[in-house]
């Protein structure tokens, strides 16, 4: 019998290459169809492993989920980049790739992401997430979040709402 492990911890460099690929089989499965497919591929590109690696260098704070060794999910996280809104932590990316969604580890990520900034002293925390994934939406709503806010993202001349999700 084999037994998988799953472990969160803080990224290091070495993980940089497997982010990358959650990254972009993540945001294809979650943005192909609403974010302009040229941008969504430039977006894309951008975030290969060496600029993984570099912000993981950089102090940036890098989750990732790993079941039996292979990285499955990454979440970033920080202070909160909306001064309208009161809560001081900010999940400002959470993503898993496509085969991992729906058993359980976006919800163990989100958990250990909002306990980190917790031990931090951010007080309260928020989430954007575009109003037509609709996943996303489904998975901050019954994660608790309530919707209070909203703005917009400009993605080759498409203006696309997001929504803001707040947990106290």
């Amino acid at each position: 019998m084999n037994t998988l492990t799953i472990d969160i911890r803080k990224a290091e460099p070495s993980d940089a290459g497997e982010i990358a690929d959650v990254h972009l089989e993540a945001w294809r499965g979650a943005y192909s169809g609403i974010i302009p497919h040229k941008t969504l591929t430039s977006m894309i590109n951008r975030r290969g492993a060496d600029w993984w690696a570099n912000a993981i260098r950089r102090a940036a704070a890098v989750l990732v989920v790993e079941i039996g060794g292979t990285i499955a999910g990454y979440a970033t996280i920080g202070r909160n980049r909306a001064r309208e809104l009161t809560q001081q932590g900010e999940i400002y990316e959470l993503y898993l790739r496509p085969e991992y969604q729906g058993i359980g580890l976006g919800s163990r990520l989100f958990a250990a992401a909002r306990q980190r900034l917790n031990d931090h002293g951010l007080k309260g925390m928020v989430v954007w997430a575009l109003e037509e994934n609709d996943n996303a939406l489904a998975f901050y709503t019954g994660a608790g979040g309530r919707d209070i806010a909203e703005g917009v993202e400009v993605f080759e001349q498409k203006a696309l709402k997001k929504v803001a999700f707040v947990w106290e």
